[in-house]
């Protein structure tokens, strides 16, 4: 009796342990490390004892490839599957791992005769390889019943949607086909550089798929171009009742483009239009399409946007009639305290005033040359584009011959004997180090990886004749500064000495360019371009005082520094200690300079 009761605990604990649900099986945040088949036993004896398995969690934990391997196996008969939810599960893998075993688990689900609802791959940074890791997962009878695709933060970049793009037009169309076509109703693709030519490749596929309910693709450096694309594709998913395209730049253009889409929508409930910087002309289209359409509209964010007093006053005025809605966000614009308390008095008026957000981080009235600005600003854009297109291009290229890198490299690592316990970890001399995985998404252990020769590797990625990549990869190093681990330490010092001996040996005038952005993203100077500054952290702080010590860093440049340091600000008030502590260096050596 001791016995059974001894087995009936332990499978009590194993069931909570799984939190196994009807038709779930789950070791979500579980932090486990599975490297090889034997690690995954546990996993592989679920999954093969489960009747009627219908969903799988992964999230939270790290999974090798001959560990995905053995987990696919044991899925390949699992005809009832639907659901993968695989975020954040690679975590601390080379990304040369993650597209076979990708490809594994793709293919199992596949076999099994799967018929996907969900898959959700959000918060791994596998890049354009990892897209086509589970290109033809996406293009098989296994996905042309899939209704949400999740696939936030997974540094795609431009190939990387094109792919997806691609993908899903050919799941569709074969899908089609048999009389019922991909039926797509949740995509998420925030945080992924898509920027114009992926996002206008996705438009494409949504153009074809047309039964969207939501869009997620905040941040994803998308301009104008891109924007307009978008707004297209969002006429033909009549569904669609949200659209987040937070931190993108519309400018006017795509404002204006995105309202005259609106028009053509009766079923949108949220519009994420936030720090897109729709400017007063496009906010003024989109309370021209409030007016006229949009009837069960609940939220709406304009913030951040370079909005002035009269387009706001527009903006509230077409929401009046809207009964359902709950949330007007205009915070961070440019209406000065009369314009807010205008804005406000306007919205109490109409019975609407705990409908509207705060305002407290208003931008004051805009200058009267804004208007002057904005065309600038466009042409100027137009004009950029075209060499963003070729830096893309030229980008892309590079990323798949990484990709061609990865793939011999592990063609030369299975070909050579070794034990079956080493195949999901293969020696660094046959993986090389990944500095792109690492300035995408640092942290210290990537670093650390690199090996050696990091600072020389890193040094060579980094373009310090491109002001704003360069201020980019010393926030990105910097940021995974520890000053309580030595090795991390050092690595991060070694690492940006290289990189800014490099940049501060070039002309005065591109070094002042370079402290002037890094001023900028340390939120210590306002742009006159769109530029969201970064959550400083204090290893952001405590290696530019390292900097400022050293041989290479242009005594010129202390008193700007100090100028800027001296004053008080926000954006820093989380890291007092660097902050003083920078402050006093600077300080310390201003008769120097």
């Amino acid at each position: 009796v001791r016995m059974a009761l001894d087995d009936v605990a332990q499978l009590a604990a194993s069931l909570a342990r799984t939190q196994v649900g009807e038709g779930e099986l789950s070791y979500k945040g579980q932090g486990l490390k599975l490297d090889n088949a034997q690690s995954a036993e546990e996993i592989v004896k679920a999954i093969r004892e489960f009747e009627g398995l219908q969903a799988l969690r992964l999230e939270g934990n790290t999974i090798g490839v001959e560990a995905a391997q053995a987990i696919a196996k044991a899925l390949e008969d699992k005809s009832d599957f639907q659901c993968c939810y695989w975020s954040d599960m690679f975590t601390g893998r080379l990304r040369s791992e993650i597209p076979p075993a990708l490809n594994s688990l793709g293919a199992a689900l596949m076999t099994a005769g799967a018929r996907l609802k969900v898959l959700d791959l959000s918060d791994n940074a596998f890049g354009p390889d990892g897209v086509r890791g589970i290109e033809e997962l996406l293009k098989s009878t296994a996905c042309y019943t899939l209704q949400e695709l999740r696939l936030n933060n997974c540094g795609m970049g431009i190939g990387g949607g094109k792919i997806l793009a691609a993908a899903l037009t050919v799941c569709h169309k074969k899908s089609g086909e048999l009389g019922a076509p991909l039926s797509l109703k949740v995509f998420i693709a925030g945080r992924n550089r898509l920027e114009n030519d992926g996002a206008t490749a996705l438009a494409q596929a949504f153009q074809l798929i047309g039964t969207l309910e939501e869009i997620h693709m905040p941040q994803n450096g998308i301009n104008h171009a891109g924007v307009a694309a978008l707004a297209n594709a969002v006429q033909h998913n009549p569904q669609l009742r949200v659209l987040n395209l937070n931190d993108n730049t519309f400018t006017k253009k795509g404002a204006i483009a995105m309202a005259q889409a609106l028009k053509h929508l009766r079923s949108v409930q949220v519009i994420n239009f936030g720090d897109c910087l729709v400017r007063s002309e496009g906010a003024i289209a989109i309370a021209d399409a409030l007016t006229e359409g949009l009837p069960i509209l609940k939220e709406l964010n304009l913030s951040f946007g370079e909005i002035a007093e009269d387009a706001a006053l527009a903006v509230a005025k077409s929401v009046k009639h809207k009964d359902q809605l709950e949330r007007l966000d205009l915070n961070g614009n440019c209406f000065g305290e009369d314009g807010c308390q205008n804005l406000r008095e306007l919205m109490q008026n109409m019975n609407m005033g705990d409908l509207l957000g705060s305002l407290s981080d208003d931008e004051g009235e805009p200058e009267d040359d804004d208007d002057d600005d904005d065309d600038d600003d466009e042409e100027e854009e137009d004009d950029d584009e075209d060499e963003e297109e070729e830096e893309d291009e030229e980008e892309d290229e590079e990323e798949e011959e990484d990709v061609d890198e990865d793939e011999e490299n592990e063609e030369e690592g299975e070909d050579e004997p070794s034990k079956p316990s080493q195949m999901s970890t293969p020696s660094s001399a046959s993986r090389p180090p990944d500095v792109s995985s690492f300035l995408c998404f640092p942290s210290p252990d990537k670093l650390l990886r690199l090996g050696n020769k990091r600072a020389e590797l890193i040094q060579q990625q980094v373009d310090v004749a491109d002001v704003g990549r360069t201020v980019e990869a010393f926030l990105k190093i910097s940021s995974v500064y520890k000053e309580d681990n030595p090795e991390v330490k050092a690595a991060v010092l070694e690492s940006l000495d290289a990189v800014l001996r490099k940049t501060f040996s070039l002309p005065s005038a591109q070094t002042f360019s370079f402290i002037s952005s890094l001023l900028v993203m340390l939120g210590l100077l306002k742009s006159e371009d769109k530029v969201k500054p970064v959550a400083v952290v204090a290893g952001h702080l405590q290696c530019l005082e390292h900097a400022v010590k050293q041989d290479y860093f242009p005594r010129e440049h202390i008193a700007v520094l100090y100028a800027f340091m001296a004053r008080q600000n926000k954006s820093l008030e989380s890291c007092a200690i660097a902050r003083d502590s920078l402050r006093s260096t600077l300080q310390r050596l201003q008769p120097e300079s």
